[in-house]
C-alpha cells in the first residue's frame, strides 16, 4: 500500500483514499521529532498507523515504497492544478502519517441499512474528522479569502458541507473532540410487482461525537464514542414489498433515538490488544463485508440470517445492545474478535422490538447472553514491505465466525403440546426451544488492479452464514455476493459501480407449517422457499462531501413466496423492480 497525496484536497494533506483494499483513511502530519525510525533506503516508514476497520483499530508501523513527485504527478492527472502547484514534496519526506482508516461499503456504506419483520442492517458509513487539518476548507497557500468567502471558495475541495463550521470543529479538536454528521435521503418505489406499487421516501441523519483520551487529558489508548440517529420518511418495503430481504439499509420506525455508547481502551504500544465495553451495535465490526457496504439493499450490512432469527433482529442498526467486545491482533496479518452481549436489545421480545425501546435508552441486561467470535486475515498486512519496481500484491481480506445466543426461541411449526401450529385444535403457543447458534464466513477479494492507475479496481465479495436448527428459525441460510469496480471511468476517482446478489432460505420447519396450513384449511396454500434479489448501483462523488447513489433491485419469489394480503385467491406475491436514487451528504 503507497502513500498518494490527497490532491483534491490541496496542501492540508487532511485525508487519503486507497480503494485498492477499501480502505478510507483520514490523517495528519506528525513532526519529524516524533519519528523513531528514519526512512529505509528505498523505504518509508509510516509511524503511529491507526488501523480502524469493521475490526476497530490499530496501531503499527508500515513499510512502503517512496516513489518520485514524477511518478505520482502522471498517476493524479487530471486532478486539481493549484493542487499540484502548492504540494511540497519536501515535506512529504520529513513528515510521516498518523491517520484513521475504515473500511468502506457495506453499508455501510457505501450504502447500507432495514424491515418488514425484524430486519436489521448497517447505515451508510459516517466519516469522523481526527483533526483539525481533516476539515479545514481547501484553500490554495497565500489565498487572501477570509469569511464567507473563503467558505464558499473551498466548499469543492472541502470534504465537510459546514467545513470547520465557523470554528466550532478547532475549538473541539483542542480538547480531543471530534463531531460529524451526515444525512443519506432516498427515493424508492417498485415498478412492478409487491402488494401495490408506488414510491416513499426515507431518511437517516447520523450525529457522532467521539473523546480520543491522548488529545483531549494524555491518557493513552483510549476512545469515547456516543452516537445518535434520527430517522424519518416511510418505509417501502413493508407498505408495497413484503420481502424478507428489505429494499434499503436506512429503512426503520420513525424515530430519534441513542445508538451506541462505548468506550474503548487500547494496551500496549502498538496497540494489539484493546477493549470496548458500553452499548454497542455489531454490525459495525463483525460479519461485514467491506466492499459489500457500497450497496443500497439492508442485506448487504448486517445479514439476513441474524436478522430473522434473533431476538429484535440482534444489537444492530438501529438497535445496540450492552455488552464487551475484546480484540487481539498476535500476528499482523491476524485479528481475533470476540464478545459478549445481551441476548435480545430489548427488554420484551413480544411485537416491534423497535417500539418496545423506542428512544434507544432502556438499556436491557435481563435477557439472555449473545456471544460471537471471529478470526480475520488479511493482506498485504500490518508490516507489509513493497518494495520499488515491485508490483503490490491483489489485497484480501477472509473471515471466518460463530455466535451463540442463550435466549428462548419458538418453534416455527410445533405448539407446546406436539400439535402444528395450523390444527384448529393447537393452542397456538409454540414450543419453546433453549439456545441458537450460527457459524460464517466473509471473503474480500481484488481480483484486477490496472498497472498505470492503482487506484483502478475490480473486487469480489462473499458472505455465507447458516444453522443445523431448523426448529426455531425462519431462515436457516443466507448468502450475498458480488462485484465491485473501483473508478470505473479514468480518473473519477472516488466512483463505484457494484452488482450484487442475495439469497435467503426458508426453513424446512417453517415451510412445514405452511404445509400444515394448507391441509387443515382444505385449500391451496403456497409454501415459501427461498427469496432471492439482484442489485446494479452506482455511486457518483459529485463533492469530497456529497454523492448521489442510482439504485436497481429486482425481487424473485418475494418473502420466499408468500401469499398475496390484497388477493383472495391466495396468490403469491409477484417478483418486483425496485428503482430509487440515495444521496449522502457529510456536513
Amino acid at each position: 500500500m503507497r502513500y498518494k497525496p490527497n490532491l483534491m484536497r490541496d496542501y492540508l494533506h487532511s485525508g487519503w483514499t486507497s480503494k485498492r483494499a477499501g480502505f478510507t483513511c483520514e490523517g495528519t502530519m506528525i513532526e519529524p521529532k516524533q519519528r523513531q525510525n528514519p526512512p529505509s533506503s528505498g523505504l518509508r516508514l509510516m509511524k503511529n498507523l491507526t488501523l480502524a476497520s469493521s475490526h476497530g483499530a490499530a496501531s503499527c508501523n508500515l513499510f512502503r515504497e517512496t516513489r518520485p513527485w514524477r511518478a505520482l504527478n502522471e498517476e493524479t492527472a487530471n486532478k486539481t492544478s493549484a493542487s499540484r502547484a502548492n504540494y511540497d514534496l519536501k515535506t512529504d519526506m520529513k513528515y510521516a502519517l498518523q491517520c484513521r482508516l475504515t473500511f468502506c461499503s457495506l453499508a455501510v456504506c457505501v450504502a447500507g441499512c432495514l424491515w418488514g419483520t425484524a430486519t436489521v442492517g448497517a447505515p451508510p458509513p459516517i466519516s469522523v474528522p481526527v483533526s483539525p487539518e481533516a476539515f479545514q476548507t481547501g484553500q490554495p497557500e497565500g489565498s487572501a479569502a477570509t469569511g464567507l468567502r473563503a467558505y464558499l471558495s473551498g466548499i469543492p475541495r472541502s470534504s465537510y458541507l459546514l467545513d470547520d463550521m465557523w470554528g466550532f470543529r478547532s475549538l473541539l479538536s483542542r480538547y480531543g473532540l471530534s463531531v460529524a454528521l451526515s444525512e443519506t435521503s432516498e427515493v424508492l418505489g417498485n415498478v412492478t410487482g409487491g402488494v401495490k406499487q408506488g414510491f416513499d421516501y426515507d431518511g437517516l441523519t447520523q450525529m457522532v461525537l467521539q473523546m480520543d483520551t491522548q488529545r483531549a487529558f494524555n491518557w493513552y489508548g483510549g476512545t469515547f464514542n456516543v452516537s445518535a440517529l434520527q430517522i424519518h420518511g416511510n418505509n417501502l418495503s413493508a407498505d408495497n414489498l413484503l420481502t424478507l430481504q428489505t429494499a434499503s439499509g436506512i429503512e426503520a420506525d420513525r424515530a430519534t433515538r441513542l445508538w451506541e455508547l462505548w468506550y474503548q481502551q487500547k494496551f500496549g504500544q502498538e496497540g494489539r490488544f484493546d477493549v470496548k465495553i458500553g452499548q454497542q451495535s455489531l454490525d459495525q465490526e463483525f460479519m461485514v463485508s467491506q466492499n459489500a457496504l457500497l450497496f443500497v439493499n439492508t442485506m448487504f450490512g448486517w445479514p439476513m440470517l441474524p436478522s430473522a432469527d434473533l431476538p429484535g433482529g440482534g444489537p444492530a442498526y438501529p438497535l445496540s445492545a450492552l455488552g464487551v467486545r475484546l480484540r487481539a491482533h498476535p500476528m499482523n496479518a491476524w485479528t481475533f474478535l470476540a464478545g459478549a452481549f445481551n441476548g435480545s436489545p430489548v427488554t420484551n421480545n413480544k411485537g416491534d422490538p423497535q417500539q418496545q425501546n423506542p428512544s434507544g435508552t432502556s438499556f436491557p441486561l435481563n435477557g439472555g447472553a449473545l456471544a460471537i467470535a471471529g478470526l480475520q486475515y488479511a493482506y498485504p498486512s500490518l508490516g507489509s514491505v513493497v518494495y520499488a519496481n515491485e508490483r503490490e500484491p491483489l489485497a484480501r481480506v477472509y473471515k471466518l465466525g460463530v455466535w451463540y445466543d442463550t435466549e428462548t426461541f419458538p418453534d416455527q411449526e410445533i405448539d407446546n403440546t406436539g400439535l402444528s401450529l395450523a390444527n384448529p385444535s393447537s393452542t397456538k403457543i409454540p414450543r419453546l426451544h433453549e439456545g441458537d447458534f450460527a457459524i460464517y464466513a466473509v471473503l474480500d477479494q481484488m481480483i484486477w488492479q490496472q498497472g498505470t492507475e492503482l487506484d483502478r479496481t475490480i473486487n469480489i465479495f462473499g458472505r455465507a452464514m447458516g444453522t443445523t436448527l431448523s426448529d426455531r428459525n425462519l431462515v436457516d441460510f443466507s448468502l450475498n455476493a458480488g462485484l465491485t469496480f473501483n473508478e470505473p471511468f479514468l480518473h473519477r476517482d472516488d466512483d463505484k459501480f457494484g452488482v450484487g446478489m442475495g439469497y435467503a432460505h426458508v426453513s424446512d420447519r417453517a415451510a412445514a407449517l405452511d404445509r400444515d396450513t394448507g391441509i387443515y384449511t382444505g385449500s391451496s396454500y403456497p409454501v415459501r422457499s427461498g427469496e432471492t434479489f439482484v442489485e446494479i448501483t452506482y455511486k457518483y462523488q459529485l463533492t469530497p462531501w456529497c454523492q448521489l447513489q442510482p439504485d436497481f433491485q429486482y425481487v424473485f419469489n418475494p418473502g420466499g413466496g408468500i401469499p398475496n394480503p390484497s388477493s383472495s385467491s391466495k396468490e403469491r406475491v409477484k417478483d418486483e423492480a425496485v428503482i430509487g436514487l440515495r444521496t449522502n451528504i457529510a456536513f
